[in-house]
């Protein structure tokens, strides 16, 4: 018989809570309920979760709030419910930590499919980090452990939590194609399908920081029906000595 995963609800909405609490527990999970941000601590503070349901419309304290706090605290998978379908809020979203989103109305089948796969990349925890180094390209400068991208005139450049990582997975990585698939995993839990825009908005974000003519891309270039890769600059690109 498998362990059970403890499975925290956050939810406002006494009927849609009760119904996916019992919806879990008839497949064997151990459920808790919260209708805000303090009973979802109450919760954890007794019994530690595997993962977190939280709906991002909460009163007071609300989805995208806690899920912030919650990743800077621990390594917990973390599902956001919203009844918005926009591309960007699924990038803030990832851009605070959460691992997946999906969309009100809730399709208990398609949910425990994601619940399943995110219980499984936890319970393998996150992929090993990209090596540290320093890496020149067309007169940038990312450096890893610093998290900063500078440009040659000496100006620093702002990125997000998820551009820099999807900066940094590509720039590991010269040449080489990397899926969408691929990207999205390494800068999240969340698993792809087709309809996820995530990573290219998140690269054409990229390339206007980086002045990378999207029509005529020098540095993140489009393999068109397969994904993204980063051209180095043969003569300025130093790649840190360890793989990622």
């Amino acid at each position: 018989m498998r362990a059970q995963h403890h499975i925290v609800i956050v939810e406002d909405d006494p009927v849609t809570r009760a119904k996916l609490a019992g919806y879990f527990l008839a497949e064997g999970y151990k459920v808790s309920e919260a209708g805000d941000g303090e009973q979802m601590r109450a919760i954890m503070g007794r019994h530690p979760a595997d993962l977190l349901m939280i709906d991002i419309n909460l009163p007071g304290e609300d989805g995208l709030k806690l899920t912030r706090e919650q990743r800077e605290r621990s390594d917990v998978g973390i599902i956001l419910v919203t009844g918005r379908t926009d591309t960007v809020d699924r990038i803030v979203g990832l851009e605070i930590g959460a691992d997946d989103y999906v969309t009100k109305p809730v399709e208990h089948r398609e949910l425990l499919a994601r619940v399943k796969g995110l219980l499984r990349r936890v319970g393998k925890g996150r992929l090993a980090p990209v090596a540290s180094g320093t890496r020149h390209f067309y007169g940038w400068t990312l450096e890893v452990a610093r998290r900063t991208l500078q440009a040659d005139d000496g100006t620093f450049i702002e990125l997000t939590g998820a551009e820099f990582k999807l900066l940094s997975v590509l720039t590991a990585n010269p040449g080489q194609v990397l899926s969408r698939e691929r990207l999205l995993h390494e800068i999240s839990r969340r698993e792809w399908d087709a309809s996820d825009r995530t990573v290219d908005v998140l690269v054409r974000r990229l390339r206007q920081k980086l002045n990378d003519n999207p029509r005529t891309p020098r540095i993140i270039v489009t393999a068109h029906g397969e994904g993204y890769f980063f051209a180095p600059d043969a003569h300025q690109m130093v790649r840190a000595s360890a793989s990622f």
